[in-house]
Parts: C-alpha cells; structure tokens; sequence
C-alpha cells in the first residue's frame, strides 16, 4: 500500500463531511428549534490554505441547514452537496465535473454512511472516535478529533505532500 504522503501527494480534491468532522458532533437545537453547530477556525483557515495551493474543496453531507451553508459561503467552497443521504451520487456528480478519477480524490468522513467513500478514494481519512470499522478502511486516523481540527491535519498533510505547506509557513515568517 502507498504511504500516506504518495497518496496525498496526487489530490486535486479534498472532501469533507460536516456533523463529526467539521464539527464535534454534537447536535444543539434553541427553544425555536434552531440547529447551532461551532465549526474550528483552524480547519476553516486549512481549508482556504488548501484552496489556496490549488486543490479543489467539497462538501458531502446529509444535513441541510442554512449553518453550514453560511459556513461553507464564508470558506469558499463552491462545491456543496447537501441532504446528500446516499453520498456516492453526489461524489460521482462532482468526480465527474471536475474530470478526476478516485485516486485524486480525498475524503474525510467520521461514520457508516462514509464507508462507501472511504473505501475508493485516493486519500481516506477519518477521526479517532469513528466506528472501528471506518478506522478500519481509512488510510489514516488523525489525532484530533471532528471539529477540533482533524481537517486541519488533512489539508497539512496534503500540502506537505505537494510541497505548499513550507512556502505558505516561510511566507508568514517573512512579513
């Protein structure tokens, strides 16, 4: 099996799930039934670094909320699938418009519903809490845990792998 950074090194694509992985999880709703969710500036500021090297970002997920949508606006990303409840659709959709094939592509997911992308992609990752059977198909789990910047990890390690993370860092010690 190829190291994580000859896989990482290949992507063009970076696809994440929100509930698990942008966020910790947790589900707060108001006396009105309005959903919260709290995202890490962390990931989001690895997300547009990612962007910013040249990667294309996507999202993936079976939730549908005006949140995510703002959190998604406010990042940049372009490529939103939400209320996505058989995810392969949506990542075969986007694949296809972006004239990639599986191993450019990489996903981060935190449950079942993942597995199928999980299991095909270029680059898998998932979060330590994740059943053991996503831990089991990923190619890697990280050390931080689903919005607590375990996305982060992912884009720094793709960008480690293509040679962008050393330049952006030298670039902010420089100013």
């Amino acid at each position: 099996m190829q190291n994580l950074e000859a896989r990482a090194k290949n992507i063009r694509l970076a696809i994440f799930d929100v509930d698990g992985v942008l966020t910790s999880g947790k589900l707060f709703y108001g006396p009105e039934g309005i959903e919260y969710k709290a995202f890490h500036v962390q990931d989001g500021q690895g997300i547009k670094y990612l962007q910013q090297s040249g990667v294309e970002i996507g999202i993936i997920t079976a939730c549908t909320t005006a949140i995510v949508a703002k959190r998604m606006q406010d990042l940049g990303i372009i490529h939103v699938y939400m209320g996505a409840k058989q995810k392969v659709a949506a990542y075969e959709e986007l694949k296809a418009k972006l004239h990639l094939e599986d191993e450019q592509i990489a996903y981060m997911g935190d449950d079942i519903p993942d597995l199928p992308l999980i299991s095909r992609v270029g680059l898998s990752m998932t979060v330590p809490n994740a059943p053991a059977i996503l831990q089991k198909h990923a190619h890697a789990v990280t050390r931080a845990k689903g919005g607590k910047g375990a996305a982060r990890e992912m884009c720094e390690l793709i960008m480690q792998a293509q040679g962008t993370l050393e330049p952006l860092i030298q670039s902010h010690l420089h100013r």
